[in-house]
């Protein structure tokens, strides 16, 4: 059996509301109750569930951007402190690259595309011909030659190419999706479906896709996690947990898929 390249034990995250009076006591609402989750190197996950069901808070504590109330998070082997300073988190930044929904707002609109997809490999200290690989992988998401444009110029299913290949750049062992296709039409979603599929094979990327869609799960992940309010009520094969659900949250969610 292959590696594994992320591992999550117990993780929590509470928030505690402000007190309106002195002696108030403070509610506490549960964004995520303990999650157990095991990744292995090259494998697909996809977590699905309603929104507000704690798919996002996860993807958030498993990229390091926030610190779990309790348990561990561990990425090759190496716990991941999201209080740590920059330079100490350079490590995980490195080993993960990430692509969120909105396209247009995860990219600064004065950067021009070439200085944007670039990013990661200053501040990642990367060495070789940046701007060669910048080319080749914008060349690789069918936007070569576009080095010198701004984000503006673009559509939305070229801005998310232009997104991922931001996330791939420096060439990380974990890619996680944060929603990454919600935003885009039917038919431009399938292409950057198929280019997602096609680069994963290729670098061999372990993929974490956060998702709503379950279509977009079955098309692209080996392995599904399903969460409601915060907790993960089943998770296994793709195959096995669409195709015969047993937890009733299950059941309902996949009820509630339009048909035609």
């Amino acid at each position: 059996m292959s590696e594994i390249i992320l591992r999550a034990r117990g993780v929590t995250r509470e928030f505690r509301a402000p007190r309106r009076t002195l002696f108030e006591k403070r509610t506490v609402s549960f964004a995520l109750r303990p999650v157990d989750l095991t990744v292995r190197t090259g494998s697909s996950i996809g977590v699905i569930g309603e929104s507000g069901s704690g798919k996002s808070t996860l993807a958030r504590l498993l990229l390091g951007l926030d610190q779990p109330t309790s348990g561990v998070v561990e990425v090759a082997g190496h716990a991941v402190d999201a209080g740590a300073s920059a330079r100490e988190l350079r490590w995980l930044r490195r080993a993960m690259g990430v692509v969120l929904q909105d396209p247009y707002g995860s990219l600064d609109p004065r950067m021009s595309v070439g200085r944007i997809v670039g990013e990661p490999l200053w501040a990642l200290g990367i060495g070789g011909d940046r701007s060669q690989r910048v080319r080749e992988v914008l060349t690789r998401v069918g936007l070569g030659g576009v080095e010198g444009r701004y984000p503006h110029e673009f559509s939305g299913g070229q801005r998310q190419r232009i997104a991922l290949a931001r996330a791939i750049v420096h060439r990380p062992r974990i890619l996680v999706g944060d929603e990454p296709l919600s935003a885009l039409d039917v038919t431009v979603r399938a292409q950057i479906l198929e280019l997602l599929n096609e680069i994963r094979r290729e670098e061999g990327m372990t993929l974490i896709m956060i998702s709503h869609d379950i279509g977009v799960v079955q098309n692209v992940c080996d392995e599904v996690v399903v969460m409601t309010d915060g907790d993960v009520v089943e998770q296994g094969p793709t195959s096995d947990v669409l195709g015969n659900p047993r937890h009733p949250y299950t059941k309902r969610l996949l009820a509630a898929i339009p048909t035609i």
